[in-house]
């Protein structure tokens, strides 16, 4: 049987928010939250607006450190794919890419030798040579997705990135994202898409208000999820 590659143990997480001058109000984002992933696992997480999901991701990532819990990671090249997050925007997608690409572990040579694919990928043309902070949400969410999806990494965390485009694009990196599944890739996959989470995943955990309210097969849960 796979090795967990990723465990979470009672984690939770609370930030406040500001009310007026001197008051404020604690709010648990993630709440007492237990869920663990396979080794070579496609695995989605769905829920409502503002359940969070979006919350959950950074924890994964190590972006949010929780309050409470343990998370237990049995991996070292992580990736979190959403729009907007990483990129500076006042360099051109061709630099980010590169930076990106060595902050997920790949030395300049071979930063340098996936860029070419990684442009083709994005279908940018000579938008790669102009600042991120001209490029729309789509071709962000793009970029971000040809890094994620060349660069090797060993857990691929994917927040709603592949609604983002035009049809054309989507159709693209599901398949992409089909090819990554029957290999050894490990992905934790955040979608509103009940079609996109049932082709890509086998197993997804249902996050309400910020707890845990069921880990399943994908089918069953969301036979309950849609009652």
């Amino acid at each position: 049987m796979s090795e967990n590659i990723i465990e979470l143990k009672n984690v939770t997480l609370v930030y406040q928010t500001r009310l007026a001058f001197f008051r404020h109000k604690k709010i648990r984002a993630l709440d007492n939250i237990n869920f663990s992933v396979k080794r070579g696992e496609t695995f989605g997480i769905v829920g409502d607006n503002g359940c969070g999901k979006s919350t959950l991701l950074k924890v994964l990532a190590g972006i949010y450190q929780p309050d409470s819990g343990r998370v237990i990671k049995r991996c070292s090249r992580i990736s979190l794919l959403t729009i907007g997050l990483g990129f500076d925007k006042e360099l051109t997608g061709r630099d980010n890419a590169m930076i990106s690409s060595m902050l997920l572990g790949a030395s300049r040579k071979d930063a340098l030798a996936s860029l070419n694919k990684i442009v083709e990928f994005s279908e940018l043309g000579e938008f790669i040579e102009q600042p991120v902070k001209v490029y729309s949400s789509g071709m962000r969410a793009r970029l971000g997705f040809a890094i994620a999806i060349t660069m090797d990494v060993e857990l691929l965390l994917i927040d709603e990135a592949l609604g983002v485009g035009d049809t054309k694009f989507r159709k693209k990196a599901e398949k992409v994202m089909l090819n990554k599944i029957n290999s050894d890739q490990t992905v934790i996959f955040v979608s509103h898409s009940e079609t996109q989470v049932k082709n890509l995943c086998k197993r997804a955990l249902w996050l309400e208000k910020g707890q845990v309210k069921m880990v399943d097969d994908i089918h069953n849960l969301y036979a309950q999820y849609n009652n």
